[in-house]
């Protein structure tokens, strides 16, 4: 069976709203893993890179911050990937919302709170820098980009198009709903793994 690894955005975690709606897009063709990603980057690229060691998978996913990740991730590791509403300035987001706060979706460690800080938001500058470095021209119809026209937090289109050819639109916000993945979403995933 075919795998797809679904990475969430930075304020959610594997059982958020997409991922679970993926999940049953997809039942019974294919396997969608979706781990809780850490608030660290460099932890959260880690277990990414160990997960993909491990599990093998067909296609990456990624929502906002989770699309960050596959954008730097998917040219080192060989693996077609769709990036919905990516998120490549997170230090802007960060900076707005220093301070605690709870993940909007349960997560496997019980663990619901935490905090952003200048740390952690140093640790996001350092990967943003860098974000493009493994970037392969062999990967411009590889990585595709999908952008909801109501979304107010990462509008990124234009960066992502002077890197990937690919690009799609469907009429909602940053964090799609359940039938938006699985409407506009899904089929893009199934074309991405058919190659």
């Amino acid at each position: 069976m075919k795998k797809i690894l679904f990475l969430h955005g930075f304020f959610a975690s594997g059982q958020c709203i997409p991922a679970l709606a993926l999940r049953e897009a997809f039942d019974g063709k294919a396997e969608v893993i979706s781990p809780d990603l850490p608030t660290h980057p460099k932890e959260a690229l880690a277990l990414v890179r160990n997960v993909i060691d491990r599990e093998r998978p067909d296609v990456l996913v990624g929502n906002s911050c989770g699309s960050f990740y596959a954008q730097m991730v998917a040219p080192v590791v060989g693996i077609p990937a769709l990036l919905g509403n990516p998120h490549f300035r997170m230090t802007e987001f960060l900076n707005a919302r220093i301070g605690r706060h709870e993940y909007k979706s349960k997560r496997a460690d019980g663990i619901q709170v935490f905090t952003i800080d200048e740390p952690l938001i140093a640790e996001f500058a350092e990967m943003e820098a860098h974000q493009f470095d493994n970037y392969n021209p062999f990967y411009k119809d590889k990585v595709w980009g999908i952008f909801g026209e109501q979304d107010t937090l990462a509008r990124f289109e234009p960066m992502f198009l002077q890197h990937y050819n690919r690009s799609f639109h469907f009429p909602g916000g940053h964090t799609p709903t359940a039938d938006e993945v699985k409407t506009w979403y899904a089929p893009l995933v199934e074309k991405l793994m058919i190659g």
